[in-house]
């Protein structure tokens, strides 16, 4: 394991990828972040990898940032953080993801599914996008991809209240592909992994990018949210209100 992450070549050509810091709720730090990465990278290079499953502890799946340690790169600004380069990569690599999510999947950690090719969750699941209510922007490119999903209301909702979406309300946008039992889940998700990696690759990687679609414009959105979300990690707002979360202090301006 390195830095809280865990990853297992499984057989059939799966690569399991688990977060594993659940007393800090799987909040992910640089240094989670970059194991995330190399992970993925490692993936694309290898000829033995057919597809990924990124799963979490149970109940919990990430809490997203650990503000912490995010807290201390804003004086290097966004646009050098292990989580940019991070979610470069997630919206780059070649090789099929799936997500398994049990329980809470805040910020990055709901984010992260809109690459996934596949996603499944537990009855538990909880996905929160709580980046405006911070003082920041939406990242990953969800600014685009979500209301490409589930259109431009309901994406507002959830990306501009913060409004929390349970298993059943994200299938029913279309955001979770099944609702499984927690005690399945990991291993339904690693079943169907195994389905995408035994597909002939030239013809998987050819229906991959035309199902996809138009991936300059999802790295286009994804560019100028980090511009964004580097300006406003900057900003007196968001310091305030990112240390009265810390503190758990109400920010004098709300």
């Amino acid at each position: 394991m390195a830095h809280n992450v865990s990853v297992a070549d499984l057989d059939g050509g799966v690569r399991l990828i688990t977060l594993d810091r659940p007393e800090k709720k799987n909040a992910l730090t640089g240094a989670m972040y970059d194991a995330l990465r190399d992970a993925l990278v490692a993936a694309d290079a290898s000829e033995n990898i057919g597809a990924v499953v990124f799963a979490g502890q149970p109940g919990v799946f990430s809490a997203g940032n650990d503000l912490a340690d995010f807290v201390g790169q804003a004086e290097r600004g966004f646009s050098e953080a292990p989580a940019l380069q991070f979610i470069r990569q997630l919206a780059r690599t070649r090789t099929p993801m799936v997500a398994a999510v049990d329980g809470i999947a805040v910020g990055i950690g709901a984010t992260l599914t809109l690459h996934c090719d596949l996603v499944y969750a537990s009855p538990a699941a909880r996905l929160r996008l709580p980046f405006v209510e911070l003082g920041l922007v939406p990242e990953a490119a969800s600014s685009y991809l979500l209301p490409l999903r589930i259109g431009r209301l309901r994406a507002t909702e959830l990306l501009l209240l913060s409004e929390a979406l349970d298993a059943d309300g994200a299938q029913a946008l279309g955001l979770v592909n099944a609702v499984i039992p927690a005690d399945m889940l990991v291993e339904h998700a690693v079943a169907q992994a195994g389905r995408l990696a035994a597909l002939p690759r030239g013809a998987l990687a050819a229906s991959r990018k035309l199902i996809r679609g138009d991936q300059a414009a999802v790295e286009a959105a994804l560019e100028a949210e980090a511009a964004a979300f580097d300006a406003q990690l900057r900003s007196p707002e968001s310091q305030e209100r990112l240390r009265a979360f810390l503190s758990r202090a109400k920010p004098a301006s709300a």
